[in-house]
C-alpha cells in the first residue's frame, strides 16, 4: 500500500512488451502526429494568411486546428519517446500537468463545437442576421469563453483529483494520465469528491449535446426548405464536416467514459482511448477540407507559393 505523498512517479501502459511492435508503435503514433501537425498546421496558417477567410466561420475553424495541435501534442510525444527508449515511467508532476492539459484542451474543444454549431445555426436560419450576432467581437468573446471555460474545469478537476490520498499503487492502466485511471487508484470512498464533480461536467456536457443537436434539427428543417438543389447542396457542405467532427468526438468520448464495466479492459480502454484522444486531431483537418472548395484552394495557394 502506498500513499500519494510518497508517489514520485507513474507506470503508465504499455502499448506491447516486444521491441519489435514498439517500434512499430513509434512509426505509427509518428505518422499520425506529423499527419496532424501538417493538417492542422495548415489550416491554422491559410485561415490567417488569407483575407477571405477572415469569416465567423473560418476563425472558429482555426481555434478548432489549434486546439486540435494542442491536444494530440499532450499525448503522443510522451507515448511514443517511451516506446522508443523502453520506458513505462511519467514523473507525479509530469502526470499532473498532463491532466490538465489533456482536461483543458478537450472541454475547450467540445465548447468551441457547441459554438460552431451557433455558427452554422444562425448562418442556415437567421442568414440576414448573421453580421449582427456574429460579429468580429462576439465571435472573440465566444472563443475566449470556450478557452476559458475549458481551463477552469481543468484546473478544477487536476486539484481535485490530486488532492485525493491514493492506496493502491501507482501503475495506471492507460498510455497517458486521465481521471478515471488516477481514481482506479485512490484509497476507499476518497474518490467520490471527484466523481462528483464528473457528474456535474457530464451534465454540462450533455447539455451542450442537446443544444447542438437542436440546432441541427432546425438547420436541417431550413435546408429542406430551399427550393434549389444547388442552394441546399451548399447549406449541407457547409455542415456536414462538423456534424461529423462532433459524431466523431462525442461518440468517441462517450463510449470511453460511459461504458459498462463488464466490457472494459486495459486492451478496449487503449483502443478507446487512442479513438478518442488520437484520431479526432488527425482526421479532423481532412473532414474539413474534403467538401470545401474554397478552403482547398486557399491551401494549394499558399503551398504553391511556399514552394514557387
Amino acid at each position: 500500500m502506498s500513499n500519494s505523498s510518497s508517489i514520485t512517479h507513474f507506470l503508465l501502459l504499455a502499448f506491447t512488451d516486444t521491441e519489435e511492435l514498439q517500434l512499430l508503435h513509434f512509426w505509427l503514433f509518428l505518422g499520425i502526429y506529423l499527419a496532424a501537425l501538417l493538417g492542422n498546421g495548415l489550416i491554422t496558417t491559410t485561415v490567417a494568411c488569407d483575407h477571405h477567410l477572415h469569416t465567423p466561420m473560418y476563425f472558429f475553424l482555426l481555434n478548432l486546428s489549434l486546439l486540435d495541435l494542442g491536444y494530440i501534442s499532450t499525448t503522443v510525444p510522451k507515448s511514443m519517446a517511451n516506446s522508443l527508449w523502453d520506458t513505462r515511467d511519467i514523473s507525479y508532476a509530469g502526470c499532473a500537468a498532463q491532466l490538465l492539459l489533456f482536461a483543458f484542451l478537450m472541454s475547450a474543444e467540445f465548447s468551441l463545437l457547441t459554438v460552431m454549431a451557433y455558427d452554422r445555426y444562425v448562418a442556415i436560419c437567421k442568414p440576414l442576421h448573421y453580421g449582427t450576432l456574429l460579429g468580429s467581437r462576439a465571435c472573440v468573446r465566444m472563443a475566449a469563453a470556450a478557452w476559458g471555460s475549458g481551463f477552469l474545469h481543468a484546473v478544477l478537476h487536476t486539484a481535485n483529483t490530486f488532492s485525493i490520498p491514493l492506496c493502491h499503487g501507482n501503475v495506471l492502466e492507460q498510455f497517458f494520465c486521465e481521471i478515471p485511471q488516477i481514481l482506479k487508484l485512490a484509497c476507499s470512498d476518497a474518490y467520490l469528491r471527484e466523481a462528483g464533480l464528473l457528474v456535474v461536467t457530464i451534465c454540462l456536457a450533455f447539455g451542450c449535446f442537446l443544444f447542438i443537436f437542436f440546432s441541427y434539427v432546425q438547420i436541417f428543417r431550413a435546408v429542406l426548405r430551399i427550393p434549389s438543389k444547388q442552394g441546399r447542396h451548399k447549406a449541407f457542405s457547409m455542415c456536414l464536416p462538423h456534424l461529423l467532427v462532433v459524431s466523431l468526438f462525442i461518440s468517441t468520448a462517450t463510449f470511453a467514459y460511459l461504458k459498462p464495466p463488464s466490457i472494459s479492459s486495459p486492451s478496449m480502454d487503449l483502443m478507446v482511448a487512442v479513438l478518442y484522444s488520437v484520431v479526432p486531431p488527425a482526421v479532423n483537418p481532412l473532414i474539413y477540407s474534403m467538401r470545401n472548395q474554397e478552403l482547398k484552394e486557399a491551401v494549394w495557394k499558399l503551398t504553391t507559393r511556399c514552394f514557387s
